[in-house]
């Protein structure tokens, strides 16, 4: 069964470039436009693996990290927070949101996608 990762980003370019990327290597993806959505679909449909934005409309990804991350039923989902955000005190509050990963904007695809094989497998 095909593993299943949420994509949350405001900027329509990256969600697609990412579905269409995780796609080729065999992921189910989801995807989610704004913090509310995210945690909407993230309970619903449960994916293995977040990729989430920081900045975005509605709930910002550090409070969408932080809810999933503090509750029992969500907790086990990985989250690597893919942000502009790169200073010192924007990673101190992915990890303080209990973030499995954090990387800067602009990213390498590769690199991403093997962080994402390395966090879940398959």
């Amino acid at each position: 069964m095909a593993k299943r990762i949420l994509v949350v980003d405001d900027e329509p370019d990256i969600v697609t470039v990412l579905k269409m990327g995780l796609k080729r290597k065999g992921y189910e993806v989801i995807t989610a436009y704004d913090g509310k959505e995210a945690l909407e679909k993230a309970k619903a449909e449960r994916p293995d693996l977040i990729t989430l934005d920081v900045m975005m409309p509605e709930v910002d990804g550090y409070t969408v990290c932080r809810e999933l991350k503090n509750s029992d039923e969500h907790q086990s989902i990985k989250i690597i927070i893919l942000t502009a955000k790169d200073q010192s005190e924007d990673i101190q509050q992915g990890k303080e949101a209990r973030a499995d990963l954090y990387m800067t904007k602009p990213f390498d695809t590769d690199e991403l996608f093997e962080k994402i094989q390395n966090l879940i497998g398959e």
